[in-house]
Parts: structure tokens; sequence; C-alpha cells
């Protein structure tokens, strides 16, 4: 006979067994109070479980993640799967407090993951709650209380930190990530005295210091006013960028697009303003327009790399993002009349063709640059096609890969490039750089496959 139940001494029987029942842990930790530490967590869970009955067989751990968000949570997206397949080896969640399992601004979605526990016959306990979650009454309104007032939580810090940062803007200093094309960042101490010049990824030190921009190597502010002057002359984005990649003004190593050009034309802080919440994604709901009315300025706040009367007429002449939507039949117009200009068509004499919408635009229209042969009636060179295909895919797949790795360690791991490259660097705790390569399969005579020399990450630093 075993015996487990929350909230009593067992009966006095010599036949009674105590049999712990197993549990599983779930600990999230964003960047809030020390109290919230993941370790504080399982100290305060494993004194539950101690009390209550419970033993804890395995740990889902969710480390500098918000809680207004689950599909960023990875520790969370496998308790789930793993409950809801059936292959859980526990038989309990237990979790620090409600707002650990979540602060969503809809409380339903919070309910909405207990309720896929419950139904699966593994309750969701809280430890740190002033009420048992067993489904009565009272425990139900106190716990939907529980997520109203979490989901209330992050909206007034949402709002606290948009006004702190509205602050920072308008005394002058940058709070917009990275310093962008034609930019450094350069960090300022309290008392306004620069401290260093931040590399791609780096963070400052301090809470109590700031970031200004300064322009960046010459060569870069060289493209950004040659773009503003090609803008003037009323050329297209797309045209701005074939000539950009023609003369050499790479953007990390990338070819530049109409959509890159577009954003650089368009940015206030090349006149030299800092300009702040030109768009929103509060609460992650998406990344929203916000009408311009409501922009945060602060004009000459930095060192311009044009003057103001360049940029508005830039403005005034650029054709507007609407005059970019391209339609099926135009862009095989356009390819019909490349294709008897050159004979044959590929991904290069498109993108340095004239008044053609790019490879980018061409795959979002018919999905990939095979089905646009296809539409186009035209006899393409299957083996080229299929290698421009599979060095998509395998940079795809090490993208990913890249991301995954960041996001399991996110504060060990950094994604960066090497100068002039396209390849994405992980950098170790600003220590050393890992680059990820795919190893292919080798046949040998026999029929025996084995994989090829290549590593899979090496170290590329000296």
């Amino acid at each position: 006979m075993y015996w487990v139940r929350r909230n009593s001494e067992p009966p006095a029987s010599r036949d009674c067994v105590v049999a712990p029942v197993p549990a599983a842990e779930y600990v999230r930790m964003s960047d809030e109070a020390q109290q919230y530490s993941i370790e504080n967590q399982k100290d305060g869970i494993r004194e539950f479980g101690a009390k209550h009955g419970f033993v804890i067989v395995k740990t889902y751990a969710d480390s500098g993640k918000t809680g207004v968000i689950a599909k960023n949570r990875a520790g969370l997206q496998q308790l789930l799967a793993d409950v809801v397949s059936g292959i859980a080896e526990f038989k309990a969640i237990l979790v620090y407090d409600v707002t650990r399992w979540g602060r969503f601004p809809n409380s339903d979605e919070a309910a909405y993951y207990e309720f896929l526990c419950a139904r699966s016959g593994i309750p969701v306990h809280y430890c740190a709650e002033p009420f048992n979650n067993d489904g009565t009454p009272v425990s139900a309104l106190l716990k939907a209380l529980k997520r109203s007032m979490a989901a209330e939580f992050s909206r007034e810090l949402g709002e606290k930190v948009s006004r702190g940062k509205a602050r920072i803007v308008r005394l002058g200093f940058w709070v917009g990530g990275q310093a962008g094309y034609g930019y450094r960042r350069l960090m300022l101490s309290m008392d306004g005295k620069p401290k260093q010049l931040m590399q791609s990824g780096q963070y400052k030190s301090l809470t109590t210091d700031r970031i200004i921009l300064i322009p960046g190597p010459p060569k870069e502010q060289q493209g950004v006013r040659e773009m503003f002057a090609m803008a003037i002359k009323r050329m297209g984005c797309a045209e701005i960028a074939r000539e950009l990649n023609r003369r050499g003004f790479a953007k990390e190593g990338k070819p530049w697009t109409n959509t890159t050009v577009y954003n650089i034309i368009t940015n206030p802080k090349y006149a030299g303003n800092n300009v702040w919440h030109r768009t929103t994604e509060r609460l992650r709901s998406g990344r929203l327009p916000v009408p311009p009315q409501q922009w945060v300025t602060k004009f000459a706040a930095f060192q311009p790399l044009v003057d103001q009367q360049t940029f508005d007429l830039a403005q005034s002449r650029l054709p507007k993002i609407a005059d970019y939507r391209w339609t099926n039949e135009q862009i095989l117009k356009k390819a019909r009349k490349l294709l008897k200009a050159k004979g044959r068509i590929s991904e290069t004499l498109i993108l340095k063709a004239r008044n053609m919408p790019g490879p980018t635009t061409i795959k979002a229209h018919f999905g990939s640059l095979r089905k646009f042969y296809e539409v186009l009636g035209y006899k393409f060179d299957e083996e080229l096609v299929y290698r421009a295909e599979q060095i998509e895919r395998s940079s795809q797949l090490r993208r990913n890969l890249a991301l995954r790795i960041k996001t399991l360690f996110p504060d060990h791991v950094e994604i960066t490039h090497v100068p002039k490259g396209t390849h994405s660097i992980l950098r170790i705790d600003n220590t050393f750089f890992v680059s990820i390569f795919l190893s292919r399969t080798k046949y040998r005579e026999r029929g025996v496959f084995t994989g090829s020399s290549n590593p899979v990450a090496s170290n590329v630093t000296a």
C-alpha cells in the first residue's frame, strides 16, 4: 500500500509505505530580481517537494527568457511536448509560482498550457503560492487573479521601460541596438567621458553608461553618401543596390538589396537625428509601424553623414515602398526582355540587370528560381540550379543551427561575421570564435560511406 497526499500527515499504520511522487520542475528567469534566480527557484521547489511527498526526476529550464511569449521558451515547449506525447516519466509538475509559468498578456494562454498538462493526467503545482492548485472555486479564483496581476505587471513594466528609453533618447543617447552601416557605437561613462568603442554584439558594462553614435570607417561613410546622391538622381533602391554591389561597397560581406538600401536612405540618423519608437513590439505583439507624430526625436544628436537638406531631398525623390510591388506578369515581362538580350538567364544576370526585381522578390512571387524558370519557359541547367538550391539550403541550416546554439546558451554565445564574410561565426564568452561547417557524405568504391574531412566546428582564430 502506497500513501501520497499533500498538506497532511501519514496515517498511523505499520502497513503504510510512503512512496514519493516523481515530479518535474520548471524554472524560468528573465532579467528580474535575484529572488527569481534559477537556483533560488530550485531550492524553493525542492523544499516544497520534500514537504509534500514529491521527488524531482527532471528539470526543464528557460534562462534569460521573458514570460510574455511561449514560443521562444525551449524548456516550456519541451515540457509540454513530453507531457502531451505521453512519454513523461513524472506524475506532477512543480513551478515556483504563477509568474514563472508565464506573464502572458492573455491570461487564458497560461490556463491553456496548464490544461494540456492536467488533461494528460499531470497536474501543475505552484510551490510559493498561498493556495493549493486543487481545482476548488477558491483556488481557481486566486489563480485567475494571479495570472491577471502577472499580465498587468508586464504591461506596467513595458510602459516604464518605454518612458525610460524615451528620456534617454531625448538626452541624445543611442538606445536602438546596433549602430548600422556607416556608424559605430561609443560607450560613455556616467560623467560623459569616452570609455570604449564597442564591437558588434557587445553590451555596455554598467547601467549608468551611455552610448552615442560616431562615424564609422571612411569607406562606409562614402557608401552612405553615394546612396543619397543616387537617390537624389531618382534612382530606385534596387538600382542603387546593384550599383553599390558593382562598386564593391559591401555590408558585412553581404550584397545590398533594395530593402537594405531603403532602410538606410529613410533613416533620420544619417542626418544626425536620434529617432526612436518608429516601430513597436510591445508585449511581443509583432513589429508594428508607429505614426511619425509619436516618434521620439532628438535633433542634431550625432555627427551627420549627410546634411539635413540632402536627406530631405532624397526622401522627396525616392520612390515610395508601394512602387516596389511587382506583379507576376511584370516580373515575367522583365525576365523575357533580359533573356532576349542575353540569350540566357541566371541569378547573377538578374542581380546585375537594371530595372529588374531581385532574386529575393522573384522567389517570394514564384516560390523558387526553379519554378520561376519553369513558368518563364526557360530550359535551365538542372545541375546549376540544384547547386544553387543546395547552397541556399546549407546556408539556412547553418543559420538555424547558429540561432539554436545562441538560444540554448544566450549568456555565452554571440553571432557575428568575419570582415567581408557572410558565414555566421559564434563568439564564445568573448574569448574565442567557432565556425560551423557541414560535413558532406563521401562514398567509397564498395558503397560504404564516410564523412568528409571537413570538421563540424573549428576554431577560426589564431
